[in-house]
């Protein structure tokens, strides 16, 4: 694509602006900085040091590295792969959600989803503990109780999640699988409430996800 020599000019300057900023701001950093600081000095971000992919959601901020570096530590090279690729397809289902009401927490590797109007009823995602051979993915339903029971929900002064059914999945899912539970419940929020009531061995509507444990039985 060739682009007029003035537009060509300005993104040249603006670049060599940007390079030069980053760079003083890394020698400043590492206390090797000899020049004077600039009007316009760049800032380094230590919550969240990386630029946001395509306007999407912050991640990778010091604290979630550190977790996750303590949680990588002892694995096996074929774990650590496994925990990546496990790790992956939550991130990847996140970004195919289309609302902002789930949230993504790395170091748990969890899923955490409770639209607006669900009357108190969530749905979090699991990942396998990495390292688990024994483990498999969650499903998990739950609805926040009030901790007074004279209290009605929405009305409460504070409550606590109680999980309500659990699915152990036979098999790991695609990140599109995931992704269309969590549209789905958008949709419809009170859809939960519905899969909240599935009896052991059945699948939650309009899915083909099972039930594996009750907690109220």
């Amino acid at each position: 694509m060739t682009v007029p020599d003035t537009v060509s000019r300005a993104i040249r300057s603006e670049l060599a602006l940007e390079k030069a900023e980053l760079c003083a701001a890394l020698d400043d950093f590492s206390g090797t900085s000899s020049g004077p600081e600039t009007e316009n000095a760049r800032h380094w971000e230590f919550g969240h040091p990386f630029v946001k992919y395509d306007d999407g959601m912050d991640t990778l901020s010091d604290e979630t590295r550190e977790q996750l570096d303590r949680r990588e530590a002892g694995l096996t090279t074929e774990e650590r792969e496994k925990a990546v690729a496990d790790l992956r397809v939550l991130v990847t289902a996140h970004s195919r959600c289309t609302g902002m009401w789930a949230s993504l927490d790395d170091p748990s590797r969890e899923i955490f989803a409770e639209p607006y109007d669900s009357d108190g009823f969530y749905m979090t995602v699991q990942a396998p503990e990495p390292g688990d051979d024994d483990g498999s993915w969650e499903i998990e339903i739950g609805r926040w109780e009030p901790d007074d029971p004279d209290e009605e929900y929405g009305e409460h002064s504070s409550a606590t999640g109680n999980n309500m059914v659990r699915c152990a999945l036979p098999a790991a899912p695609e990140a599109d699988q995931i992704a269309h539970l969590l549209n789905s419940v958008e949709e419809k929020p009170l859809l939960l409430a519905l899969w909240a009531e599935t009896p052991v061995g059945a699948a939650l509507v309009g899915t083909m996800v099972v039930v594996t444990k009750r907690y109220d039985s």
